[in-house]
């Protein structure tokens, strides 16, 4: 059990880290009025992997099987 916490917890740092340097990107094209579009995808990204790893981590808490 102590390998998924582990796997968790990198793959929330993750989730973290992209949405920063995504929020970072935007924030700085739109300062130099460029196209915002490659950190509206990276935040967009980590929202969906947000949302997929909510689920799995309802499924392992909950004890229901995927299979």
């Amino acid at each position: 059990m102590e390998g998924i916490v582990a796997l968790s917890l990198i793959y929330w740092i993750a989730v973290g880290i992209i949405f920063l340097i995504g929020m970072i990107k935007m924030i700085g094209a739109l300062a130099r009025n460029e196209p915002a579009k490659p950190g509206l995808k990276l935040i967009i990204a980590a929202v969906i992997m947000l949302v997929i790893g909510a689920g799995a981590c309802a499924a392992i808490l909950g004890g229901i099987s995927v299979r």
